[in-house]
């Protein structure tokens, strides 16, 4: 009888209600509301501890085009604006993480 060993399931569920997306820098989960967009970072579903961060946002909505300077607060990392988000709303995020290359990833707003 072959025995294999048992891994653990991926856990890429939201922890907080947003749009988990995975990169190779960690899971990256966008909470998106119209004055504030919050980035989530994750390894396998445990928050990550960040000692730096930084990156920016692009909101794009139809024909507009919003940018804005990601920064880290506590352990996520965020972005001040004037937002609009909705279904269909697309969302590029390109972020670096405790001194690795960045990474990027597209979210679709629901």
């Amino acid at each position: 009888m072959l025995v294999l060993p048992a891994f653990a399931a991926e856990d890429h569920a939201p922890k907080h209600g947003g749009i988990v997306v995975e990169t190779k820098a960690g899971d990256l989960e966008l909470v998106a509301k119209p004055d504030l967009i919050v980035i989530h970072v994750s390894d396998h579903g445990k928050p990550m501890k960040l000692t730096n961060g930084s990156g920016k946002v692009t909101v794009f909505n139809g024909n507009d085009k919003t940018e804005a300077p990601l920064a880290l607060v506590g352990d996520k990392l965020e972005a001040k604006g004037n937002f609009k988000v909705g279904a269909g709303t697309k969302v590029l995020a390109e972020v670096s993480l405790n001194g690795k290359p960045a990474a990027s990833a597209r979210f679709t707003l629901k």
